[in-house]
């Protein structure tokens, strides 16, 4: 490994990125607008926190097809966790619950998952296969997704490169998670079954801004089809994560690409920092087959300390072990993220793994901060015959959720040894992240019985081609050449109204004034409490249709939308002849004739502001200024 320490996350440069050998690749899960659920008849997209019952269930890992378990599956079930799903009778079936067979796959959710497929030039298959793939963390009442791979092999532009779409995928969505606390973790099951793609790419981004870019190309190219669900949690990224000497990183869960930056930073700063730790555990003579640790109980010889944490478990009956870590001294407070410690990597492993989710639940005597007394620490260290260069790390619990505990640390302790463990982690709020599960493998997979194959004819693949969308970045440079201000561009190419705009051009509306009404005056009005989902392309036709036919001026859209949302009815605003125009702001210049000004200099611009009460949307403003001399910029 070269030298290199990370720098703050603003100063770091690509250069920096490229000398740590820094990869990342995207697994993007996006919810599917559709009516129905992807293997059963329930509405899809029907959300509460309304339950009319509860189930009870543990998960047990089952073999693969190999005859092998897999090790996430392991790993969950060694949690002993009770899964709670609060069901709602509206939005849930007894096939979610695994009590009946699959529905055949929705077949609207397969049409769009095509099309995206077409979109990001990939090869569509022709016969899909459904497959199990496990989830023990209880996210799923059967302890299995079904999931089918609709494309394979396409690509994206970005920055004069392409970026490898490795597969798309089809699949039903999880539960969404309501509490995880000890051996309990509650799920409500509302969003469960709803068709959700996954995107896939290739391990091409250089930087962590390049993934957040590249994560914004894949959220605009299925906006732009209008066949997908917005809002939050719509839409999930999966970011994984590599530095030359480490592994591939899962980090689940990120709910917004502005984070995505970040949380990548702090983790290739995590694999850099480990691999040092390595290092520094080799030169210290532990290797994998030198590693050395054990633990004993030390309840009896620390019942009268004065540490809270450890005083109160000792109360409930709780026991206490302690870890010895040959050679391990100073090393847990070995920084690995911003602000982050290996300490960290072992709490992290007991919180989720041993159930120990009241912090702390670790202490170590490389602490700097306040924790058992000296003289604890003195009796502890002989009673376990600890050397000055050893490490002793101390937990609480049940007695068996501290039994588990006491073997976790050791297993993390021992993998410092070897590098970077294979984990999918949390994304934290801070920006760093933390273990969630060990990184999945493909035992975790197996082909569905209850399902058969399904072809896929070459003419209905054929069709889709015919109808797909033309790619945003390719609307974005024609909206370029037509002058579009830059801050509508973007959001008019993935914008349900990007095809009428099309036609009202062709129609002859300008471009910059059509392209206003769509964008502009929607975000307006819904920043002022109106409900703007009332705004359809009907709407906007209707309206267009008087502004061609000379019926209504530019300047009464934006009022005539107004006026429908508050009513209910679309009433155009016919454009106000000469003669009213002149009584009216007759009536106002004889009005303010009468009214002294603050300011008689701001005279005119007082008499515009009340001319134009009258006459908004009825009246050109530049015309409303020459009648009344106010000078214009």
């Amino acid at each position: 490994m070269p030298e290199f320490t990370f720098k703050p996350f603003n100063e770091m440069t690509d250069e920096d990125y490229a000398l740590v050998g820094f990869k990342s690749g995207l697994e993007v899960h996006q919810q599917l607008f559709t009516e129905k659920k992807l293997f059963c008849r329930c509405p899809a997209g029907k959300y509460s926190t309304h339950y009319d019952a509860e189930i009870l269930r543990h998960m047990r890992p089952t073999l693969s097809e190999l005859g092998e378990y897999d090790g996430t599956a392991l790993m969950e079930f060694k949690t002993k966790k009770n899964i709670i799903y609060r069901i709602h009778r509206e939005t849930v079936c007894t096939y979610e619950m695994d009590d009946t067979p699959p529905f055949l796959i929705n077949e609207d959710a397969l049409d769009i998952a095509l099309e995206i497929g077409l979109l990001y030039g990939c090869k569509t298959v022709d016969e899909i296969h459904i497959a199990r793939k496990q989830y023990l963390d209880g996210s799923i009442p059967t302890g299995f997704q079904r999931t089918s791979i609709i494309a394979l092999d396409g690509k994206i532009p970005y920055k004069g490169r392409e970026i490898e779409i490795i597969q798309l995928s089809l699949e039903e969505d999880s539960c969404r998670e309501v509490s995880d606390y000890g051996h309990e973790r509650v799920y409500l099951t509302d969003r469960l079954g709803m068709p959700l793609i996954e995107t896939v790419t290739g391990p091409d981004m250089l930087t962590p801004n390049e993934v957040a870019d590249v994560g914004q190309i894949l959220r605009k190219l299925v906006k732009s089809t209008g066949k997908v669900r917005t809002g939050i949690g719509s839409a999930r990224q999966d970011v994984n994560v590599s530095v030359t000497g480490g592994t591939r990183i899962e980090i689940k869960g990120v709910p917004k690409i502005i984070n995505i930056p970040l949380l990548t930073y702090n983790e290739a700063m995590r694999q850099w920092n480990l691999l040092r730790l390595r290092e520094e555990l080799h030169n210290r003579g532990i290797t994998p087959d030198k590693f050395e640790a054990r633990y004993e109980d030390i309840t009896k010889l620390i019942k009268k300390t004065h540490y809270h944490p450890i005083k109160d478990a000792i109360s409930r009956g709780f026991v206490v072990k302690c870890v010895l870590l040959k050679g391990f001294r100073e090393l847990l407070n070995w920084k690995t993220q911003t602000d982050t410690y290996f300490s960290r990597e072992i709490a992290d492993r007991l919180r989720v793994i041993a159930c120990l989710t009241t912090i702390p639940n670790i202490v170590h005597s490389d602490a700097r901060g306040e924790t058992i007394s000296s003289s604890d620490w003195l009796k502890i260290k002989k009673s376990v015959n600890a050397a000055d260069d050893d490490c002793l790390v101390i937990t609480w619990g049940t007695p068996v959720d501290s039994e588990t505990a006491a073997k976790e640390i050791i297993i993390r302790a021992r993998e410092a040894t070897i590098g970077v463990p294979s984990e999918t982690r949390q994304a934290l709020r801070d920006g760093t992240n933390g273990f969630e599960r060990i990184l999945p493998g493909p035992d975790r997979m197996y082909p569905d019985t209850d399902l058969p194959p399904k072809k896929i004819p070459a003419e209905r693949i054929e069709n889709t081609r015919l109808n797909l969308a033309e790619p945003f970045w390719e609307k974005e440079n024609r909206y370029k050449n037509l002058n579009i201000p830059e801050d509508i561009i973007s959001e008019l190419s993935v914008s349900p109204f990007a095809d009428l705009f099309d036609k009202l051009i062709q129609k002859g509306i300008a471009p910059v004034p059509a392209a206003i009404a769509l964008i502009q005056y929607p975000k307006n009005l819904r920043r002022k409490g109106y409900d703007v989902s009332q705004l359809s392309g009907e709407v906007f036709v209707k309206i267009f249709e008087g502004l061609i036919g000379g019926e209504i001026l530019r300047e009464a859209v934006f009022y005539i939308l107004k006026n429908y949302l508050e009513t209910g009815n679309l009433e155009l605003i016919k454009p106000a002849c000469p003669t009213v125009i002149n009584e009216i702001i007759k009536k106002e210049t004889d009005e303010i004739g009468s009214t002294k000004l603050y300011n008689p200099k701001n005279r005119n611009i007082v008499l515009m502001n009340n001319v134009m009460t009258h006459l908004r949307g009825r009246a050109e403003g530049k015309i409303i200024a020459d009648l009344i001399g106010l000078e214009r910029n």
